[in-house]
């Protein structure tokens, strides 16, 4: 497929012209890397049926450094069970990207829940942004 001239610039077809891109210094490029890299936004919902079990302390998962150089992020939820006591004795992804699978997996098995009579089940979102 061939592509026709639709105007021109100076004797130049439109689609040869680049646009003025200002060169901006490096040390603001680096800044701005630097910023991306202190975000790590961690969000923790509880489902219903976990809203008596509140949260006494969170570990941050690890931002994965696959993720890093593909500039990934994204939601996790993990499937947890949590004994009377308040440790989570079992946690499995139940959806989200399976890049972050073991790190969020591995931060949630040590989050720690307020006392209950029974053990409870569900579900926490992980969120992760790009360092």
């Amino acid at each position: 497929m061939r592509c026709r001239k639709l105007s021109t610039r100076k004797g130049k077809p439109v689609s040869s012209v680049r646009p003025h891109v200002p060169n901006l210094p490096l040390c603001l490029y680096a800044g701005t890397v630097l910023l991306l890299l202190g975000v790590l936004i961690i969000v923790a919902v509880s489902p219903a049926q976990e809203s008596s079990r509140r949260v006494i302390s969170r570990s941050a998962p690890t931002y994965p450094e696959l993720a890093k150089k593909m500039h990934l992020s994204g939601k996790v939820r993990i499937e947890v069970e949590v004994n009377p006591a308040g440790a989570v004795t079992w946690a499995k992804m139940a959806g989200g990207n399976p890049v972050f699978e073991n790190s969020a997996v591995e931060a949630v098995k040590r989050w720690k829940f307020g006392p209950a009579q029974n053990a409870t089940k569900g579900v926490i979102t992980v969120e992760f942004a790009e360092p």
